[in-house]
């Protein structure tokens, strides 16, 4: 049986593959940042996770962090788990996806695998949360995902939204009232150069939203768009 790793744990892993997926290293400023804990006390615990049999990380001081095969593994089971529960509790308890996050957080630590499993054969195996996150497979593995961000598009180019990238409570009500939900179609009507908005069209809504929210929506490009 393999060795439980601690909540603590789990969650360095699962924020490291978060800023590293990438394919860049983490810094243990921008770790300490994203899990609200100190510089040093980030950088002492990589340093634990670096030294252990096997090692779950790899750390250079001054070139930041990086995860090993098993670290990835371990992280992508924690973020399976929660992208799971976030699927089931909109699914099966009627929560909204503005409520989700905080629950599977709680929850994501403590389901076993069994449980896991079951969730997901109830919900015929679904491949994307309720945000549009694709949900590892049970073999570990991300799905491959070729949308690009909002913030990316031109006038004229339009596409499907997959995900939004956000947990934050009153954004994810914002774009539910525009329509700006997983599976909308939109289309950009103009692009700011100056302050890099963008005009869209949501069905019949024409919206204007700012790099900090078009930077979390994700789009897959109509083609020939």
């Amino acid at each position: 049986m393999k060795k439980k790793l601690t909540i603590s744990t789990e969650d360095y892993l699962k924020t490291i593959y978060e800023l590293t997926e990438n394919g860049e290293s983490a810094s243990t400023n921008a770790l300490a940042q994203r899990l609200k804990i100190s510089a040093p006390s980030v950088t002492g615990m990589i340093k634990k996770l670096a030294s252990a049999k096997p090692a779950l990380v790899e750390y250079q001081k001054h070139q930041g962090v990086t995860l090993t095969r098993e670290g990835k593994r371990a992280a992508l089971e924690v973020i399976r788990h929660h992208r799971l529960l976030e699927a089931w509790l909109v699914q099966t308890l009627g929560y909204s996806w503005d409520e989700v996050h905080e629950e599977a957080e709680r929850l994501e630590h403590v389901i076993s695998e069994d449980f896991e499993q079951r969730i997901a054969a109830a919900m015929g195996h679904p491949t994307r949360d309720p945000h549009g996150e694709p949900i590892p497979t049970e073999d570990l593995k991300m799905p491959a995902d070729t949308s690009v961000p909002l913030s990316a598009l031109r006038s004229g180019q339009g596409g499907i939204v997959t995900c939004v990238k956000s947990s934050e409570t009153d954004l994810l009500r914002h774009l539910e009232e525009l329509g700006l939900v997983p599976d909308a179609e939109i289309t950009v009507m103009d692009y700011s150069p100056f302050d890099h908005n963008l005009t869209i069209k949501v069905g019949r809504k024409t919206t204007v939203l700012g790099l900090s929210i078009t930077s979390k929506i994700f789009i897959e490009v109509e083609s020939g768009a």
